[in-house]
């Protein structure tokens, strides 16, 4: 299963390993340029494999210091050591045996950030996907699962911290000026779920008690002086731990629990078991640093990666290809559980924004992929929007087409059937077909069919008949590998409106299976009739987003603007928002390109401001409602021959348009949801927040006058308004006086804060227009640029190139031309976070020509260099070939 040499790793070849590993004993002697890992490994041969088979274990740049069996040195000649494999020959057919192997590793020079590697004075591990073999041979796959017993040796002055998974057994002083720890994990895991920190951090601890009546500790280690801002953190896992036994029955099963924070890290977190390690980003916060979008984030992810302790760590994947299992699941789970801390509905706008942004465009492009993949050449590219978010949209369907009740059994027979399983997609899936005895087979092709579904949908009424007839029709467009695809059992929600905005309920209905407000579209064509219909009514489709498809349904404002003023579900009303704005916004685009003036729409406008004045709904709804379709909204929308200047005007035109007309509600909604009250970071208080914040950038915009933004600024008492005023000021008057004293004030005043001042270069990196690029090359000399910062790098570079349409798609070219120079630079140190970059400019061809000349020049340099990395290899075959 190894994919360090780039081959084509196949779903279909899979099979078990020859050798069965039944415990792991490791010793760490840590040291910055020479730690010295010794593994302890007994196995015994599966039956039914070849008694000759020999042993074979990955590695990945590792230096072989000595190899074991059973305590006697092997003969040279009995295996083959190279710094990416072990092959150890000549082992027993049947009895167990012991293979004890000695690698040296430099975790100073460990740049990739992947094994053991050590930043700002920490010891710490990321092993998922391959990362564990970067620490010493191993069969390095999920379906390995073994108990591990962790001993780590360390100098006891600069490392008092020892940590590893699974319950602490005990430590002491070990000869002079050292000192040792020793762990044991009673779970079989896989070793991608390994992990160990050492170093010297502060903490933040707290208890919490099980449903069954243990007490469980929980540390949250973080630098030293940042304890307090771990608070949150903490509060958010004790409540993690409440819902998961209050909605999953799922029980922590650990003595200790225990959450560290790093500043260099690829990811946003990583499960490992009792072990989480964290970006600390995602665990640090508190007003004057953090905004409402860092609590939420915190929340989210808090939870996302304490559940995994059951859907990824008890019942993991058998192998890469089933990373949705536990990656689309637990962001299914913790998606149920911000939704039940916070607002639903804006929960709901908030995920469909993020799946359309990011994954209806992967889906579209060369780097589409079924959410169960069926071969990879590198797996560190396969952590997508379309395993994570689209799986877990999968998963939601399950639950819409068996009702709450018989999910539930679902997922309880789920745990009991596979609990220490390496589990697979037709496990998991095989549990709701047995509970519901529902045949799921047509369903599963939401696992294996890549591409976004389109839904065409007509309707005709019949007065004399009092029928109302919906014709359905569904199409997946070819995907690299899968030119012809079946149609997919797609579930849409739905609701009859009468004109006067109540619900119609018919008296019958036929063509097809109707649940409770339910279409289950199977067909590649079908139509549903309505009986007993006395109006025609108004349909509203897809609601709360059922299904992740895309529907092309041509209706018309009046319906569109009945079903934003009167629909109970508020998914619905900000879709039906959305689909009034969006022609609105692509004829802007239009009238741009022709040099024309841009026609404004009154009906857009009445909707809008109708709903951004009804006090009855609440303010992070309305706050939503004012964020219109994005640029890369619109560049979708539109298809191709994308011109971002053009979306980039048209889209100014038409806000500034609204801005004007609803400029006295704006400005009463500035004083409204003002507050002298202290700042907290609940729901309440955040979606009022929200909805000032966004009332301030509509009044900017009417007024074209920077003053409004300043001081905003002036008077913010917390980050949220403080970066958002100072966002207005950037954006909207990047050169004034005004703007620059505020960008130099917030660079004064957080200068020794890392997270917040990747804000402030995130702010500057999204400034639009092609002046930009200036402004990165200036930033990217600014000695508080840190090149080796993975977010550091996001925020800077990533930002810019995912974020800043206008001005990393400029027409020359220059802007792809840095970013590129930039990404091969980075993928000498940092494989992942190059590979990630790159992937920004995957939609190259859908720009006009002229970009994508320059788009296509600039990455086949990338095609052309030498000594490229797989992760980076992978992306740009793709990108380049589809």
């Amino acid at each position: 299963m190894r994919t360090e040499t780039g081959q084509v790793i196949n779903l279909a070849d899979y099979r078990p390993t020859d050798f069965v590993l039944e415990r792991v004993d490791l010793t760490f002697e840590l040291d910055p340029t020479e730690t010295k890992v010794e593994t302890r490994l007994i196995f015994h041969r599966r039956e039914n494999t070849n008694p000759n088979a020999p042993l074979v274990l990955d590695g990945d740049e590792l230096v072989l210091s000595s190899v074991l069996f059973d305590q006697i040195e092997i003969d040279s000649e009995r295996y083959t050591a190279t710094p990416d494999s072990l092959i150890i020959r000549d082992l027993p057919a049947s009895e167990p045996f012991e293979i004890t192997i000695t690698t040296l590793i430099n975790p100073e020079a460990n740049t990739q950030l992947m094994g053991l590697y050590r930043s700002n004075g920490i010891y710490c591990t990321q092993c998922e996907a391959e990362g564990f073999r970067r620490i010493t041979y191993f069969p390095d796959r999920p379906d390995v699962l073994a108990v591990y017993t962790v001993n780590i040796i360390a100098d006891k002055a600069a490392n008092p911290l020892l940590l590893s998974n699974g319950n602490f057994l005990g430590g002491a002083g070990y000869g002079e000026g050292k000192h040792f720890a020793a762990w044991f994990d009673p779970h079989p895991k896989p070793s991608y779920l390994f992990a160990l920190v050492a170093g010297d951090l502060g903490l933040v601890e707290d208890t919490f008690t099980t449903m069954s009546g243990r007490e469980v500790a929980l540390k949250i280690y973080v630098e030293h002086g940042k304890e307090p801002r771990a608070a949150y953190a903490m509060d958010a896992l004790k409540r993690s731990m409440t819902w998961d036994e209050e909605t999953f029955g799922r029980e922590y099963d650990l003595d200790i629990f225990m959450i560290v924070a790093v500043s260099d890290f690829n990811m946003g977190a990583m499960e490992n078991k009792g072990l989480n390690i964290f970006n600390d980003k995602y665990v640090l916060a508190d007003p004057e640093t953090a905004t409402d979008a860092d609590y939420a984030n915190i929340e989210a992810i808090i939870a996302h990666e304490y559940f995994h302790n059951w859907t990824g760590n008890r019942i993991t994947c058998r192998d890469w290809f089933q990373l949705c299992l536990k990656e689309g699941l637990t962001v299914y789970r913790d998606h149920e559980f911000s939704a039940d801390q916070r607002s639903r509905a804006v929960k709901r706008i908030g995920e469909v924004r993020h799946l359309r942004s990011e994954q209806f465009v992967e889906d579209s492009g060369p780097l589409a992929h079924p959410v169960r993949p069926s071969q990879y050449k590198e797996i560190n590219n396969f952590y997508t929007t379309t395993v994570y978010e689209k799986g877990s949209e999968v998963t939601r369907m399950i639950a819409t087409i068996l009702g709450k009740d018989l999910f539930k059994q679902g997922m309880d027979l789920y745990f009991e059937r596979h609990d220490g399983d390496a589990a697979t997609v037709e496990d998991f899936v095989q549990c709701f077909a047995d509970v519901s005895k529902r045949d799921l087979s047509q369903f599963s092709l939401w696992y294996h069919q890549a591409g976004t579904p389109h839904v065409t949908v007509s309707c005709d009424y019949d007065a004399t008949a009092k029928t109302f007839t919906v014709k359905l029709a569904q199409t997946v467009a070819p995907t690299p590998g899968q030119p012809d695809k079946k149609p997919m059992h797609i579930p849409l929600s739905f609701a009859l409106l009468a004109n006067n905005g109540a619900m119609i309920t018919p008296a019958s209905t036929s063509g097809g299976e109707v649940g409770e407000n339910l279409l289950h579209l199977t067909e590649a064509e079908q139509s549903f009739v309505f009986h007993g219909v006395s109006e025609r009514p108004v349909l509203s489709l897809n609601r709360s987003f059922s299904a992740p498809v895309i529907l092309n349904f041509a209706q018309s404002s009046d319906d569109l603007a009945l079903i934003a003023r009167c629909e109970s579900d508020l998914f619905s009303r900000w879709q039906a928002l959305t689909d009034l704005a969006l022609p609105v916004l692509c004829e802007g685009v239009k009238q741009v390109r022709a040099g024309q003036p841009v026609l404004f729409n009154d009906a857009l406008k009445r909707s809008l401001l109708a709903i951004i004045a009804d006090e009855t709904l609440e303010p992070a709804f309305r706050a939503q409602a004012l964020a219109l379709p994005s640029e890369a909204d619109i560049a979708r929308e539109l298809g191709g021959d994308i011109d971002p200047d053009a979306i980039h005007a048209a889209r100014k035109a038409i806000i500034a348009d609204i801005a004007i007309a609803g400029l006295d509600i704006f400005k009463g909604l500035l004083e409204q949801m003002a507050t002298d009250a202290a700042y907290t970071p609940d729901a309440k208080a955040a979606g009022q927040r929200a909805l000032k914040n966004a009332a301030l950038t509509y009044v900017v915009q009417a007024e074209n006058n920077p003053l409004k933004a300043a001081e905003a600024y002036a008077k913010a008492d917390n980050m949220t308004d403080l970066s958002h005023s100072l966002s207005v000021l950037a954006h909207h008057f990047p050169g004034m006086t005004e703007t620059k004293a505020a960008l130099t004030d917030f660079e004064s005043r957080f200068a020794n804060n890392a997270l917040v001042l990747d804000k402030w270069f995130s702010i500057q990196a999204t400034i639009p227009g092609e002046d930009g690029l200036g402004r990165i090359k200036t930033l990217m000399q600014s000695p508080k640029f840190n090149a080796a910062n993975p977010n550091r790098v996001r925020a800077l570079i990533g930002s810019f190139a995912f974020s800043n349409p206008t001005g990393f798609h400029r027409a020359d070219g220059a802007s792809y031309s840095v970013v590129t120079e930039e990404i091969l630079a980075i993928d000498k140190r940092n494989p992942q976070l190059a590979a990630r970059l790159l992937t920004s400019m995957r939609t190259w061809k859908l720009l006009e020509p002229q970009r994508a000349n320059k788009a296509r020049a600039a990455l086949t340099t990338i095609a052309n260099a030498n000594d490229l990395s797989n992760d980076v290899r992978d992306i740009i075959d793709r990108i380049l070939t589809a």
